[in-house]
């Protein structure tokens, strides 16, 4: 793991660690240790496995899939900030737009199926519980949650990323990246999480407006996915091209070929992740819509029984 420790600064330029070519097995040997990002997973995993170790201790039931989910949502988190993706982050566009679609849907898709507010409102003592519950009815968590402002901070957020010097400034400040990483994850979450709908948030719609919110998404997607790619300035400024004059320069590919496979990346992976969302959404709403039904089968066989009584 020669990458350990490197951060956006690992390029031959920058006095970083010179990086083999990006291969499968490169992808899994170069680590790019992130302090933050296990001490994060370390803690969000051990706190959520003590809530559901302490429901099955009183004999309450946990739904194992919400636990997958969650598990898998921070594997996600992990692997995209400290594997090989986060190594290559800095030296590839493409690399760092993989991680970039990770941070802003699987993660927040995942953590959202995980339901750790309904997790921790069944499980935290009284006061940290009363506490919890201020912080969801307040009003900031009503303005953050309400789903036409969380749609446009998820569609605007990745245009004032890429189009402004925001993500050059990421290329070189280890701060401004760790800052990015949380940035994704945490408009991610504003979206998705009211619109998955498991847990009590502010901001929770109707199943026809979760669905129209998810369909929106993807032309968005696929228009900035096709601006990336034929964008004829390169992001990140000299950054990239500034790389070829070191040792990576035998293998480094052409920068804007490799800015055409990011853009590429933008626009698949965000229709795919979107249409793996919006095939969620749907078998909810039918499941709801099922539950919904038998409710009202039972409601009026009690109506009919009460009226075969009374006569």
């Amino acid at each position: 793991m020669s990458a350990l420790g490197a951060g956006p600064q690992a390029g031959p330029g920058d006095g970083g660690e010179v990086l083999p070519e990006l291969t499968f097995t490169t992808a899994v040997t170069e680590w790019a240790l992130d302090p933050l990002s296990l001490v994060v997973t370390v803690w969000s995993v051990g706190f959520y496995a003590l809530g559901v170790w302490t429901l099955r201790h009183r004999g309450d039931r946990w739904p194992v899939g919400r636990s997958i989910a969650w598990g898998l949502g921070m594997l996600a988190f992990y692997l995209s900030t400290s594997s090989g993706v986060a190594a290559y982050d800095t030296v590839l566009l493409s690399a760092h737009m993989g991680q970039h679609m990770v941070l802003s849907m699987v993660v927040p898709l995942c953590l959202a199926l995980g339901a750790p507010v309904t997790l921790a409102l069944r499980t935290l003592p009284a006061r940290p519980r009363r506490w919890l519950l201020a912080v969801l009815h307040s009003r900031v968590a009503k303005v953050l949650s309400f789903p036409p402002l969380a749609f446009a901070l998820y569609v605007a957020s990745p245009w004032a990323l890429y189009f402004t010097g925001w993500y050059e400034a990421s290329l070189t400040s280890t701060y401004v990246h760790e800052m990015m990483h949380v940035h994704l994850v945490l408009v991610g979450a504003l979206f998705f999480w009211p619109i998955v709908g498991i847990d009590p948030l502010p901001g929770r719609v109707s199943h026809p407006f979760r669905v129209l919110l998810t369909v929106l998404t993807l032309p968005f997607h696929a228009f900035l996915g096709v601006t990336v790619m034929d964008q004829s300035q390169l992001l990140g400024g000299d950054h990239y091209p500034s790389l070829h004059d070191g040792p990576m320069g035998a293998w480094l590919p052409d920068p804007h070929a490799d800015q055409e496979l990011a853009g590429g990346l933008l626009w698949g992976a965000g229709d795919l992740v979107g249409v793996i969302f919006f095939v969620v959404l749907f078998a909810q709403w039918v499941r709801d819509a099922k539950k919904e039904a038998e409710r009202e089968d039972r409601r009026l066989d009690r109506l009919e029984r009460l009226g075969s009584a009374a006569e």
